[in-house]
């Protein structure tokens, strides 16, 4: 419940003026909630009708696509781009191809976006865009025609300068060629409009890698700076098994961790004496299948249906690198029962508002999303400078660049926590951390 008099009734004009998006509400009542104390020392903000600004965005397209099928078939589905802020550079977000999508859930990422920017300390605006196009299923000439189909659109709303989206869920690289080779089709430019892109026509070492690797250094520095302890001999369940879960394993496992947990959207795996990389990098990006066939290739793992059963397992560590919403109460309570030292957000607002506050009411250390999981902008933002300069990073210095701005986000939010009286919660630090820095740019920037 808001107490401020000035986010209480904004946020209820929100609410009034987006019905029936839940995603987006939460997304905007959570920012506001911690919030509070800031904006109250700073009435310079209300008088600029700051936070309005920040709720409406810039703009939203949404737009029709349609593609044809193998069969001959006409298809159809909804594109969107939502443009939410430029204050600190060129608007900056991904595209997500999965069922689900629709505008709330597009216009909660892009809020959410906005300050998980900020906080890589890159020039980078906050926008989201995506379809409820699901990929899955789908041959490589269906995609590709989907995907030259969208572009047709968004090309007209996107640009090195304006706005450089980059893939999220259902869109890796493969969709990005395709979207990238019909861009350069329609404007006859070849420029860094994409990031994600392959590395023989402009992408970044590392890239693949960043969210993943970045959710770790971040976890790391949390363990390190706020309980003095490490990753190594730590128990770690992480949801997902999509390009984010699949590299935070990885990191995990290097640093000493045993992942013994991981899902898709059918159900969870479990496997005591830890996951085997290799045989769900097989599965997921050679084969493209279901997590339960690991259990088939692993003597002594389970599958398990249905995802959410994964948070009953013992652990030290819990990584949701699923999707939003995906840990909620139920979850969480089961989690802190078994002793979990730690909860940091993988995936985009994976855990409920009454999850997150049940872990800080017990304990429990949170990375919120918009810092945990910020590596995969600051690849690409290192991707758009390799394009500016035409010259690539070796993967060692674009991995020591990602490791430094991931320390860098935590020393930010914890830095922030302390000045606002709560040490140590990471929600209120991030969200300050970034919010300050796009509010001081609005304020220098005048009305528009």
């Amino acid at each position: 419940m808001l107490k401020n008099a000035y986010l209480k009734r904004v946020y209820d004009d929100t609410v009034q003026n987006n019905p029936a998006q839940p995603e987006f509400l939460q997304a905007v009542g959570e920012v506001f909630e911690s919030l509070e104390t800031y904006v109250a020392a700073r009435p310079e903000l209300e008088k600029a009708g700051i936070m309005e600004r920040l709720v409406e965005p810039d703009r939203m397209v949404t737009f029709r696509v349609a593609w044809e099928d193998d069969q001959g078939r006409v298809r159809v589905n909804r594109g969107y781009r939502v443009q939410f802020s430029s204050a600190i550079g060129p608007y900056k977000g991904g595209l997500r191809f999965h069922p689900s999508v629709n505008a709330s859930i597009i216009k909660f990422l892009g809020f959410e976006q906005v300050f998980k920017n900020s906080l890589t300390s890159l020039p980078l605006g906050g926008a989201k865009g995506g379809s409820n196009f699901d990929p899955k299923g789908k041959s490589d000439g269906e995609v590709m025609r989907f995907c030259q189909s969208f572009m047709t659109e968004l090309h007209r709303h996107i640009g090195a300068r304006c706005d450089v989206p980059a893939g999220d869920i259902g869109v890796g690289g493969r969709e990005i060629g395709f979207l990238f080779g019909q861009y350069k089709r329609l404007q006859n430019q070849f420029n860094g409009v994409l990031t994600g892109k392959g590395l023989r026509f402009g992408g970044s070492l590392a890239r693949t890698e960043a969210t993943g690797y970045g959710l770790l250094y971040f976890t790391q520095e949390m363990l390190r700076h706020l309980k003095n302890d490490s990753v190594a001999g730590k128990t770690i369940v992480i949801s997902g098994s999509g390009n984010v879960a699949i590299y935070a394993v990885e990191k995990a496992q290097a640093l000493g961790g045993k992942v013994i947990a991981m899902s898709d959207s059918q159900g969870y795996i479990h496997d005591p004496a830890g996951i085997r990389l290799d045989v769900v990098k097989q599965i997921k990006e050679v084969e493209r299948g279901r997590i339960r066939t690991y259990a088939e290739r692993v003597s002594g793992a389970e599958y398990h249906e249905g995802c959410r059963g994964i948070w009953s397992l013992p652990c030290d560590l819990a990584l949701p690198c699923a999707t939003q919403n995906e840990l909620d109460l139920e979850g969480a309570k089961l989690l802190v029962a078994n002793g979990v030292q730690l909860v940091a957000e993988g995936a985009n607002m994976p855990s409920t508002a009454e999850a997150a506050s049940y872990f800080q009411a017990n304990g429990v250390l949170f990375g919120p999303a918009k810092a945990a999981n910020a590596g995969g902008v600051a690849t690409s933002g290192l991707e758009m400078s390799q394009n500016s300069i035409r010259r690539n990073w070796s993967f060692e210095e674009v991995d020591a660049k990602l490791h430094d701005i991931m320390v860098n986000i935590f020393r930010q939010a914890a830095e922030a926590a302390e000045a606002c009286g709560v040490p140590g919660d990471l929600i209120v630090g991030a969200n300050v951390a970034g919010f300050r820095k796009v509010a001081d740019a609005m304020l220098s920037e005048g009305v528009y």
